[in-house]
């Protein structure tokens, strides 16, 4: 029950931030579409400018609103005339053309480059306004609060709950709970996590935190040695979620024992604590957390880790939009066609988003495996586990262990 009300504070955490998210990006996808798309929202008076751009447009372009592009984009000169927008440049640079620079912008001027790449033809991207407000903004915010609440809630839960302590009597026998490959494949999971948690906030956090307090130069020494173990330690993290799936998945497949579990509320009022497995229902949630969430930070790392070859998002959102169901939650068609530098911004989001979330749910995790619960941490300390716990929180694990041990041979170790 302690873990599955963690777990609950982190998906309803979870869905405000998405919520929030889908409240902020709304404007941005709706600036994503084509050049020529007018604000529906508010009508701007251009009569006075011709129809060139207002203030308004720049103070809504700022925001992160849509706005109406479509003088800017039809005056880009006259690309078929025999100087063309391109040969303003000049061999020294030319001048600083308007109509050049808004033929960049909407990709129209006939400009090569030498670089190569997804993102070689895109010159100018100007719509990440929303992403740049919604990452200094809502995203810090909302993240720091998640983080700062969890804490919080545990402190507080500890206060009024105390340690859960062994009801029984100690019996000073032990069992094997985790073996030495089991017991490494959590501890690579757990230390690469810490470590790209740390990291990660560094990268995020930085400048607005220890900017002011440490200065540019120290903030610049930490921010580069943070994205060097952030980038490297994400693959430990990887092979190590990889191995823990392999390990434990056969074991946290839900089954009837998990609904007694959580009918019982896993013991936390009184009553003796309900029959489990190797994993009870708390602990099943809390893996498949890890796996589905930590997969999707993989993914999305991967994405960031090689910029503009691994675009999720554009097809994502076309398959969504297949459903129907962006439509009915009210987003309206989401944008199917986006430049290679709106994906990444995209990736960066969801990547940060879902950190959090997992982070607030695996500081529950440390609580329960750690100060919050007596002989839980010998579990993953040293494997062995005082026998009258396991009885009381892994009943059923323990009549399987009992069996194998009578069936094995005289001196022979008996396997989980």
């Amino acid at each position: 029950m302690r873990d599955i009300r963690h777990y609950i504070l982190g998906c309803i955490m979870a869905a405000l931030a998405v919520l929030v998210l889908a409240s902020w990006l709304t404007p941005g996808m709706a600036n994503a579409q084509e050049a020529g798309s007018v604000a529906t929202e508010t009508e701007i008076d251009r009569s006075a400018t011709g129809g060139a751009t207002t203030l308004e447009d720049i103070m809504r372009r700022q925001q992160g609103l849509p706005v109406d592009n479509s003088f800017r984009a039809e005056n880009i000169g006259d690309p078929s005339a025999a100087a063309g927008i391109t040969d303003q440049l000049g061999t020294l640079g030319g001048a600083s053309d308007p109509d050049l620079w808004r033929g960049m912008r909407f990709n129209a001027a006939d400009v090569t480059t030498q670089a190569r790449g997804p993102a070689a033809d895109v010159l100018i991207q100007d719509r990440g306004m929303w992403w740049l407000l919604f990452r200094e903004g809502p995203l810090l915010t909302y993240g720091g609060y998640l983080l700062l609440g969890t804490i919080g809630a545990l402190v507080l839960f500890f206060l009024l709950r105390g340690r859960v302590k062994i009801d029984g009597e100690k019996t000073g026998r032990r069992i094997e709970r985790f073996k030495n490959f089991e017991r490494f494949g959590h501890w690579l999971l757990a230390g690469s996590f810490i470590l790209l948690g740390i990291t990660g906030l560094v990268s995020l956090m930085g400048r607005k935190f220890l900017i002011p307090t440490n200065g540019h130069e120290s903030y610049a020494l930490i921010a580069g040695a943070s994205k060097w173990i952030h980038n490297n330690v994400s693959w430990a993290f990887m092979l190590a979620l990889v191995m823990v799936f392999v390990m434990w998945v056969v074991h946290n497949f839900p089954d009837k024992t998990d609904l007694k579990w959580l009918a019982k509320g896993g013991g936390l009022f009184g009553g003796g604590h309900p029959p489990a497995k190797k994993f009870n229902a708390g602990q099943k949630l809390i893996f498949w957390s890890v796996i589905i969430l930590g997969g999707s930070i993989s993914v999305s790392g991967l994405s960031l880790l090689f910029p503009f070859e691994l675009p999720m998002f554009a097809k994502t959102f076309a398959i969504l939009n297949t459903t129907g169901l962006p439509e009915m939650l009210g987003f309206g068609i989401l944008p199917e066609a986006m430049t290679p530098h709106e994906e990444m911004q995209y990736a960066q989001l969801w990547h940060a988003i879902v950190s959090f979330v997992l982070m607030a749910i695996i500081l529950a995790h440390i609580y329960i495996g750690s100060v919050g619960m007596e002989g839980a941490y010998d579990a993953m300390g040293t494997g062995m586990v005082e026998e009258q716990w396991a009885k009381e929180h892994h009943s059923l694990w323990v009549e399987e262990v009992k069996k194998q041990e009578n069936k094995a041979p005289s001196g022979a170790t008996p396997a989980e």
